[in-house]
Parts: structure tokens; sequence; C-alpha cells
């Protein structure tokens, strides 16, 4: 069967890592540092990511819950330490730029304009641009974490978004 339709959720495509051809991307001491905390206290390192940026609890008036964070916390303890690790160059490193170019399907793309992990204009601003049949949503102040912070909001759009394939 053939592929309909896609969609990003805050993600790193189309390409995370600050290069000659990617002058806006991130640099590579962000991913460094990151892999540092791993190495150092990964149990930590998840904390404060879950307790700062990725739920954007960092943030004036953030109320993202203990439990919330703690699942975070939680679901980084659970994956391999060695996995963990080599992702972070995965995500970081890998040239989806190719990949996106080559979309020829319907794609939602949605992403926090406030993603502290992967930066709007670097992720979804930019992967939309690329993918010919894109629709870009923006969740105004969103953090990276939108799967639980606006979990309400993202269902809706995603079901709007089924709803609209070809039978």
């Amino acid at each position: 069967t053939r592929v309909a339709q896609a969609v990003l959720v805050s993600a790193v495509p189309p390409f995370m890592l600050r290069t000659d051809d990617n002058p806006g991307g991130v640099p590579q001491e962000v991913f460094d540092a990151i892999r540092t905390g791993s190495l150092a206290d990964r149990s930590q390192l998840y904390r404060d990511l879950a307790d700062g940026p990725f739920f954007g609890n960092n943030r004036p008036g953030a109320d993202v819950s203990a439990g919330i964070r703690e699942a975070f916390w939680l679901q980084g303890m659970q994956a391999g330490h060695r996995n963990a690790y080599e992702c972070i160059a995965a995500f970081s490193a890998t040239d989806f730029r190719a990949d996106l170019d080559a979309f020829d399907i319907p794609t939602l793309v949605i992403h926090g304009d406030d993603d502290q992990v992967v930066p709007f204009e670097v992720g979804g601003k930019a992967s939309a641009a690329r993918i010919k049949r894109a629709e870009l949503k923006v969740y105004p102040g969103a953090p990276h974490g939108i799967t639980d912070t606006h979990k309400e909001q993202l269902a809706t759009d995603l079901l709007a978004f089924l709803e609209t394939a070809d039978a």
C-alpha cells in the first residue's frame, strides 16, 4: 500500500546541526553539552530537560505537572544509555533535506514557536518550506513536548488532517 499522508510533530528535520550549508542550525557545542551531561549524570540531564526546556517549564506562567515531567524522566531512564547517547548524534547530524524534498504527499507539520529543543526556525518552519504539499500549523508559545502540553489541540488537528485524506 501507498502512504497517503504524513505528519511531523516537533520533528528534527530537515537538519539541526549548524554547518557551512546550514548556517541557521544549532551549534555543535549544544549537542556536545547534551552528550557531556548524559555521560556525567544522565538521570539529572533528563530531570533538567523535563523541568526546563522540553516542556517549556522554564518559561513564566508555565504549569507542567510533576507527573508529566517525572514520566519523561522515567522514559529516558528506561532507554538504553548507549542508545540514548548515540541518538544525540542521529537527531543532530542526520541530514533529511533530500528526503523532505522528495515528499509528494500531503504533509502536516506541527511545531511550537517556543520549542527550545528543536527551534521552530530550524525544524517546523524549515521542513514546511521544503515539502511541496505541506501545511504548517504553528502552536504559539508551545514547547517541544506538545504531545503532552497540547494533547487536545494536537488530537483535534491530527483528526482534522486525517479526514482530508483521499479515500
